[in-house]
């Protein structure tokens, strides 16, 4: 191949147009829009989504807040209510104490608009904006409010969650690139046989990481989620690619070969060593995109596409710079910490029955606690988790949903769209069921607000004219159930056809109707992903080492080790956030094949070249576990750091399973990979291109 000998020639040429691509890659990604709202990733045609586009179309209503106010007085919750209205894109506040006419008893009145008025510790406010939930004015609107009100006002709602999720976020983005890059050069620096080369690695793999965020504007967008750990993932699951050509080249100069010759044959070694791999990496994560919660998408592509950088960069950036710094290399080497694998390769080659057993033993428990893994759909959750560790002047809007139910009972509210043109009888009536709806705590709408016995004419032209429009109503349910849980859901069920049964029509819109189509919608994404996922990693193995019955071998491998990985959480009791698990079965996939095909490769190649299958196992264990062992260990390092630092709930979760899945993807590949091969020597040569005519002993 030439490929090696041009990057060679071109080495200042590649330097320079690297630096260069700096520039553009910054500012795509500080162009690059976040997006802080999980259910904005619901697909388009989805009832939920229609209804909230028509809130916004017709009522010019996007997201909303609820105020809680405690121990204010009636004149200082007027004034404040009349300040709040002044703030950008609020569009309307609805006051319950605005409801009553001085003319009318509060008898006569429903009891939500007495109990309102009569709850001496607090009153609450909805508060309506004209922008989406998480738009960027939003929640410039609801960090004024906060800053305008007193201690004693706590600002609840969705929002509100969006806005604390965006800040902690931003503050901790670079930190966790911060330790995931310091951890893992120290883990590099003590496994590796140089002190320097590390930082080569590091540096090369950030200007990949740093073109692949930057290429991001072609996006318009990215999740948060995406934008906090695609850049740990990144350096995780790409360093191979470095490790592999420091290897190739370090055997190159050792041989005696020329700096230069030797890097072009590293190269071509590295680059057709990484094809393989990178490949089965990249069409793993790609399985997310064929999720219909375009959450899935997002993921994916931005993971594809980094694989692709790292890469690129990795048989030219970093060639070119150990090639400037060949000198400095060589003068700091020294000797690795990893133990030889000599014993070990020959006590697995001499028992490979043993290890079999005991991964045998591992996966009826391992299918058992991955079928009992708990998920949640809880937004909340996602962010603080259970709520005990959490620093709550980060998250304010934790505490406002707490008094919310602690003061008023509310847990959740959602908004239903009706015909404006339904009779005030109709409206009553289907105010009156849906209260009737076991975990409704009220109902705040036209008809429901009134009571039977005072007329629509008699509620303030400002409340009318923010809960109507020409062809609709809104109205607001508030539920004493939490969001995602089996009782919201079922409530959600029967509010809904009580709707339809008073207008075929009429839809119900918000968090908690969107969570349970985000419910139904991702239950069946998990599985089309991990068919999906299995199904292309097991062909591009099938074509990489042209054999039958290899990729079985390294599926069965890899999986067991997700299984145990996964089930891990079903018998702690750790109740994962819905992502973690498809993310971290596609990561965990997407890394370990590359173990697995390293070390398979160098079997075939040993076996092909006349070597029996023991003295060929013995060596692909012994030259492939350095690479595994380094690759793995600084995976782990730099999400282990992640998860203890993070202090959102989703990201420390996720980066915590991914860690703890690279060590047992590691002891797996590891210890029974190599037995695997012993035990079915026999077949593989029968079903491998090159191999068929291999005795058991000798070639």
């Amino acid at each position: 191949m030439k490929f090696g000998k041009v990057v060679v020639k071109l080495r200042h040429a590649i330097l320079v147009i690297a630096l260069i691509l700096i520039i553009p890659s910054a500012i795509g990604m500080a162009k690059t829009h976040v997006n802080y709202d999980m259910l904005s990733y619901l697909p388009s045609d989805m009832e939920s989504v229609k209804g909230q586009d028509l809130l916004m179309d017709e009522f010019h209503k996007g997201g909303f807040s609820i105020l809680v106010l405690e121990n204010m007085k009636t004149d200082d919750v007027t004034k404040l209510k009349k300040d709040i209205e002044k703030v950008d894109h609020v569009e309307s506040i609805v006051n319950l104490q605005d409801v009553v006419n001085p003319s009318i008893p509060i008898s006569m009145y429903p009891k939500v608009v007495q109990d309102n008025i009569n709850n001496k510790n607090a009153t609450m406010l909805v508060t309506f904006y004209d922008t989406g939930i998480s738009d960027e004015h939003t929640l410039n609107a609801v960090d004024q409010i906060r800053k305008m009100s007193n201690k004693d006002t706590y600002v609840a709602g969705m929002t509100s969650m969006v806005l604390d999720l965006k800040n902690i976020a931003e503050t901790e983005e670079i930190k966790y690139v911060a330790v995931a890059v310091a951890l893992s050069l120290l883990v590099m620096m003590l496994l590796l046989d140089s002190y320097v080369a590390p930082f080569l690695f590091l540096l090369s793999i950030g200007l990949a990481i740093l073109y692949n965020m930057g290429s991001n504007i072609m996006f318009g967008e990215i999740s948060y989620i995406t934008k906090a750990i695609a850049a740990v993932l990144q350096l995780g699951v790409t360093m191979d690619y470095s490790i592999f050509l420091w290897h190739s080249y370090m055997e190159k100069l050792d041989d005696g070969i020329e700096p230069k010759p030797a890097m072009a044959e590293a190269i071509n070694a590295t680059l057709i060593s990484v094809t393989g791999s990178s490949v089965t990496t990249i069409a793993g994560f790609l399985a997310l995109c064929f999720m219909t919660y375009k959450m899935g998408m997002d993921l994916g592509l931005v993971m594809a596409k980094g694989v692709v950088f790292g890469v690129v960069c990795s048989v030219t950036v970093l060639p070119v710079m150990i090639l400037f710094f060949t000198r400095t290399l060589q003068k700091t080497r020294h000797k690795t910490l990893i133990p030889s694998a000599d014993r070990l390769s020959h006590k697995l080659t001499s028992r490979y029955g043993i290890y079999i057993l005991c991964f045998g033993l591992l996966l009826a428990p391992a299918l058992y606690g991955y079928a009992h893994t708990n998920t949640s759909y809880d937004l909340t959750k996602m962010v603080v988790g259970d709520g005990k560790d959490i620093d709550k002047e980060m998250v304010p809007f934790y505490t406002a949903n707490k008094k919310l139910s602690k003061d008023f009972g509310i847990n959740t509210s959602y908004i239903i769209i009706a015909d404006a043109n339904m009779s005030a009888k109709d409206g009553r009536s289907m105010s009156e069921e849906i209260k009737d709806v076991k975990g409704v705590k009220s109902v705040l709408g036209v008809d429901g607000m009134l009571g039977s016995a005072i007329p629509r004419n008699m509620l303030p032209d400002e409340l009318n004219n923010s809960m109507r429009s020409d062809k609709h109503q809104m109205i607001l349910v508030n539920s004493k159930y939490r969001i995602s849980t089996d009782k919201v859901n079922r409530q959600v069920t029967q509010v809904n056809s009580i709707v339809h049964k008073y207008d075929k029509n009429g839809s119900v819109i918000g968090e908690a109707p969107s969570t349970k189509d985000l419910i139904q919608l991702t239950s069946k994404d998990f599985q089309v992903v991990n068919w999906i996922s299995i199904g292309l990693v097991f062909l591009i193995i099938f074509f990489v080492l042209s054999s039958i019955s290899l990729p079985f071998i390294l599926i069965l491998v890899i999986e067991l080790a997700i299984y145990i990985n996964i089930g891990i959480c079903g018998f702690t009791g750790v109740e994962l956030p819905f992502l973690v698990p498809v993310c971290v079965t596609t990561i965990q996939l997407g890394s370990t094949v590359d173990y697995a095909i390293l070390m398979s490769t160098r079997y075939k190649t040993e076996r092909m070249g006349g070597l029996s299958k023991r003295e060929s196992i013995d060596i692909a264990v012994r030259t492939s576990m350095p690479s595994i062992m380094t690759s793995a260990l600084g995976f782990f390092a730099s999400t282990f750091g992640v998860s203890k630092y993070s202090n959102v709930y989703l990201i420390s979760t996720m980066c915590s399973l991914m860690a703890r899945g690279a060590i047992i993807s590691m002891i797996t590949v590891i210890f029974l990979l190599p037995s695997m091969l012993m035990a079915f020597d026999r077949i593989i040569c029968k079903t491998t291109r090159g191999m068929k005519g291999l005795n058991n002993e000798k070639a």
